[in-house]
């Protein structure tokens, strides 16, 4: 519908149009691009064969929705994500509060100017972008931010008695009247305001400070809640969970490959720091694998979980240790190395929720033992798994590696190292070459360095080599000789 030219109640009406609910909206559409097989909830992955059909049934069936998921889950992502399935424009009564339907007016304002100017009555079109309202659910929030209030400015101003309603001054949910409604975490709103919601879910109307008022509001809800809360800070009330239509589970990514592909399009990188940090595929996928780790870890929190943005800014951390070290060297390019992932301890220990014994080690440690067992994971898939008991060492495929730092006094990979200087360390240690070309013959020739660095990283997390912490960067032992020197 062209709607440049349609500006009046009149010519609204000889265009044919017709009054739809926003529910309506939303299915025929759902079902238009379910037909043609375009991807409805597009760069949401992970969901396409759990969350999203259960979203787009909800949708077919008229529901209101609750999406209830630990941290980090994209559910407010999917309730934005709706807007697309609204129409582009719909009309309403030019200056309505509430967004008024020309056809089927709600408001006192509406009725009253369709009724002074008829076919003349002015309208507006509205974009679907603004029809969005989000509201997060705090312990201060009343039931005159929600629904509305009396407002005495207006009855003085208007010279009005406050028995007439147009002294009311509507709240954000009549105000978001045939749009999209989000309360994000819905078990922080007090009790007694999550009863105020019973009607406008149920019977679709509102009641305000006593008036005999019935707004049909035509509305989709959208909440979104930690199952965690339920116990920690509140919770949703059995009525109004009773009024909520479809309760959809949502979930972490369940593949490195898809957590990957989440961080990869939501870390913020610009231009620069593309094109002077490589980033080894390797690299990628350990960064993922410490998230993993982080949800089965004995000293953090699994019930409050541990959110996908934790990846997300691990990864932003990770690429700007390796653009400081370049800009500190001089250089142009660099890669990233495996001791720049200390780097992104900062962003580990702000977004996990320790348990006691978590707290006794320190978010610091806790962290440290996180990036060791991703390596401890991802090290069988690259190279022979390392036994705890060995019968002979000799016959080890690294125990050449082994023998040259027993004769070696120690080894130190410094942080800021330039590009030339880290190459010369590592290939001085003949063995580890070796190594790589006997397992890994088909290394890309930009990861080799990362691999002979995860290589010794690996012999340290199975207990193979000793590796210290110095002023500048760390140290790789022989496990005797760190033991003698020590005494």
């Amino acid at each position: 519908m062209n709607t440049t030219t349609i500006n009046t109640l009149g010519a609204l009406k000889q265009s044919g149009y017709t009054s739809k609910s926003i529910k309506d909206e939303l299915r025929d559409n759902l079902r238009r691009k379910l037909k043609s097989g375009k991807p409805v909830f597009e760069a949401v992955y992970g969901f396409e064969h759990t969350v999203i059909p259960e979203l787009e049934r909800a949708i077919l069936s008229r529901h209101n929705i609750n999406l209830l998921g630990l941290r980090g889950q994209a559910k407010t992502r999917l309730a934005r994500k709706m807007i697309d399935l609204l129409d582009e424009y719909i009309p309403v009564v030019a200056g309505s509060e509430i967004n008024d339907d020309p056809l089927q007016p709600l408001s006192r304002f509406a009725q009253d100017l369709i009724a002074e100017l008829g076919d003349a009555t002015p309208i507006s079109w509205l974009h679907r972008s603004e029809r969005f309202f989000e509201k997060l659910a705090t312990p201060d929030v009343t039931v005159a931010d929600l629904i509305g209030d009396i407002d005495p400015i207006k009855a003085a101003h208007l010279k009005l008695s406050y028995a007439d309603d147009r002294v009311i001054h509507f709240g954000m949910i009549p105000r978001a009247n045939r749009c999209l409604f989000v309360i994000n975490e819905l078990p922080d709103l007090q009790a007694r305001i999550q009863v105020a919601l019973f009607n406008i879910l149920q019977e679709g109307d509102i009641q305000i400070r006593g008036f005999k008022l019935r707004l049909p509001l035509d509305m989709q809800f959208v909440f979104t809640a930690n199952p965690e809360d339920y116990t920690n800070r509140g919770s949703i009330v059995t009525p109004l969970k009773d009024r909520i239509g479809s309760q959809i589970l949502t979930h972490y990514p369940e593949t490195i490959a898809v957590a990957r592909t989440i961080t990869q399009q939501e870390a913020k990188l610009d231009a620069q720091q593309n094109q002077t940090v490589y980033v080894p595929s390797l690299a990628k996928d350990l960064l993922e694998q410490i998230s993993f780790e982080a949800r089965e870890s004995e000293f953090i929190d699994a019930k409050s979980g541990v959110s996908a943005r934790m990846s997300i800014t691990a990864y932003e951390n990770l690429v700007s240790t390796a653009e400081r070290r370049a800009l500190v060297t001089g250089a142009d390019t660099t890669t990233v190395r495996l001791s720049d992932f200390m780097g992104i301890i900062p962003a580990v220990t702000g977004k996990v929720e320790l348990v006691y014994e978590g707290e006794q080690e320190g978010a610091v440690v806790v962290a440290q033992h996180l990036i060791n067992d991703a390596i401890k994971t991802f090290f069988p898939a690259y190279f022979p798994k390392i036994e705890k008991l060995e019968r002979d060492a000799d016959a080890s495929p690294y125990a050449k590696v082994l023998e040259w730092f027993f004769i070696e006094t120690g080894f130190e990979l410094l942080d800021e190292a330039s590009n030339e200087t880290y190459q010369q360390q590592l290939d001085s240690i003949k063995p580890l070459e070796d190594v790589i070309q006997k397992y890994q013959p088909h290394c890309l020739p930009e990861d080799q360095y990362f691999l002979k660095e995860f290589l010794l990283w690996g012999l340290v997390a199975y207990d193979k080599l000793s590796k210290d912490r110095v002023a500048v960067g760390y140290q790789f032992r022989d496990l005797y000789s760190n033991y003698i020197n020590k005494l």
